[in-house]
Parts: C-alpha cells; sequence; structure tokens
C-alpha cells in the first residue's frame, strides 16, 4: 500500500520564469494511481515539443546571421521565453551539449509515451511531436551522441540549414 501512496502522487517542480519569491516544490497529487506516469508522460511530450521548437527557431536564426547571444535574450524576454531556452540556449548555440537529460533518455520515455498513447485504444494513432522527436533522437543516438542532453538535436536542425552539425 505504501508502494501505492508513493504512486498517487507526483513531485513537479515549478518555479516563476525570473523569479526566486517561491524558490519550493510543489506538491501536486495528478489522481488515482497511474496518474503520475500519465503526468510524467505529458511533462516528457511536452519537453519534446519545446525542444523541437527552441532548436528549429535557433537553427533559423542562426543560418540567418542574427547575434545569437543577443537574439536569445530578446526572444526569452518575450513571449517564446521558456526554461529550456534561458537555461540551454547559450549552449546549444556555442556547441556545448553537457548532459542535464541525456538524449537516450528522453528516447526511452518517449517510447513508453507512445505505448501509452497506442494503449488509450489505436495502435495507428501517432503524436507528431513524439514520432519526430523519436525519429531525430534515434539518428543522433545512431551518430554517437545519445549520452549528450536533449538539446543536441540543434545539430540535427543546423543540419537543415546545411551547417555543419
Amino acid at each position: 500500500y505504501l508502494l501505492d501512496a508513493l504512486v498517487v502522487f507526483f513531485l513537479m517542480i515549478r518555479r516563476p520564469p525570473r523569479s526566486t519569491l517561491f524558490p519550493y516544490p510543489t506538491l501536486f497529487r495528478s489522481g488515482a494511481t497511474g496518474a503520475g506516469q500519465v503526468t510524467k508522460a505529458v511533462n516528457q511530450i511536452m519537453a519534446a515539443g519545446i525542444n523541437q521548437a527552441v532548436s528549429e527557431a535557433l537553427a533559423f536564426a542562426d543560418a540567418s546571421g542574427l547575434p545569437m547571444d543577443k537574439l536569445i535574450e530578446v526572444v526569452g524576454s518575450g513571449a517564446a521565453g521558456n526554461w529550456f531556452l534561458d537555461h540551454r540556449g547559450a549552449a546549444m548555440v556555442a556547441g556545448d551539449y553537457a548532459p542535464g537529460f541525456r538524449l537516450a533518455l528522453h528516447h526511452k520515455d518517449l517510447e513508453i509515451c507512445r505505448a501509452m498513447i497506442a494503449a488509450l485504444g489505436s495502435e495507428d494513432l501517432r503524436l507528431p511531436i513524439v514520432e519526430m522527436t523519436l525519429t531525430h533522437y534515434r539518428r543522433l543516438m545512431e551518430a554517437g551522441f545519445g549520452n549528450e542532453d536533449i538539446s543536441a538535436l540543434y545539430r540535427s536542425k543546423r543540419a537543415l540549414f546545411g551547417s555543419p552539425s
């Protein structure tokens, strides 16, 4: 029963952007047994989409010759600002993919998400962001980048513009 009780609760750390007013984790009860796993899956899918958007947009900006440090600062302060851009943007454009969350682990989690989605009723149901990210991560892992941070996706996006990865 203790394990069931632990599974029911899912800890989510939420920190307001650019604020230290509430630096403590938030306890979030997501529902019955199994709901915590679904909550984690939601987080993984959103992280994949944010990674895709930030990596692609920064590759476009770089190929367009924009000053990347200033761009990250300006865009990060507007509607497109997010944790990933704030914490990974500068390192990505510098080619530093030191692991925070390993690409191979996110790939594994997205495979679990894919199975959970299929369990909702149709093996044919596919979420485009999940599928696209799995494909990109697989290629990066095959190229030997699986132990890098998920921001290594930027390598693939730069290649779209003919830039070296």
